[in-house]
């Protein structure tokens, strides 16, 4: 099942931070979209529950040196 997964970081300080965190993020196995939001300090990432979870692409993150405050998790819903 596809989810949805925010990261709330500390403030990001450059643009070369966002893009790491983006291509280490989106290269983890069942990831299908990620976005980070420079002025919200915030990671989006859609992805397969079945191959990652939140929690395991915040770790990702800390793993790059950066600090993550919060990690919120939901189910997308398909539309017809």
């Amino acid at each position: 099942m596809t989810k949805k997964a925010v990261l709330q970081l500390e403030a990001l300080t450059c643009p070369s931070c966002m893009q790491k965190i983006e291509h280490a993020v989106a290269h983890q196995d069942g990831v299908e979209k990620v976005k980070v939001l420079f002025n919200a300090s915030k990671v989006k990432a859609e992805f397969d529950d079945t191959k990652t979870s939140a929690q395991e692409l915040a770790d990702v993150v800390e793993k790059l040196g950066y600090t993550v405050d919060k990690v919120k998790e939901k189910e997308l819903t398909k539309e017809a």
